[in-house]
């Protein structure tokens, strides 16, 4: 081994291949960025998705948006009852004569009632997001056949 590869060896680096060390330790700085590797660059092309891979990743994510999407709803609605809105709007109703039957918005859209509409419809939310994106991977298996897919240029940099 040379000092170099020593050297390298004891710092715990991996000695890189010959044809990127330069010829001699006296070579100027500016031979020295010459012979230094470029980035590479892969030409890959995507030709096939699986479709259970992507029915699993779907399936989690949109159970993740869902409650994200359920926990929002609680903080805004906590939000908006702190600030008195639903007492608002029930008080600007009964003053303007539209109260018929003792409408009062706060018990209409208590905390229950809109959790249980907004997690009903991230069910249905949850189903047709994985359902929508099987059938996109397998749109996609079809259309790729026909044109080869989607082609990408990856740089290692």
């Amino acid at each position: 081994m040379s000092e170099e590869q020593v050297a390298e060896h004891e710092a715990g680096a991996e000695p890189a291949p010959a044809a990127f060390k330069p010829a001699s330790r006296t070579a100027k700085s500016n031979e020295r960025k010459s012979s230094v590797p470029r980035a590479r660059r892969m030409k890959l092309s995507l030709t096939k998705i699986d479709p259970w891979s992507v029915t699993k990743v779907s399936f989690l994510l949109s159970i993740a948006g869902a409650l994200i999407q359920v926990i929002a709803v609680a903080l805004i609605w906590l939000l908006l009852n702190s600030i008195g809105l639903f007492d608002n709007i029930t008080q600007i109703v009964s003053t303007t004569g539209l109260d018929s039957g003792g409408l009062d918005i706060a018990s209409f859209f208590g905390i229950g009632k809109v959790l249980s509409a907004v997690t009903i419809f991230s069910i249905f939310e949850i189903v047709l997001v994985t359902v929508l994106a099987t059938i996109g991977a397998f749109l996609y298996n079809v259309v790729s056949s026909l044109v080869g897919g989607v082609h990408l240029t990856l740089g290692d940099d």
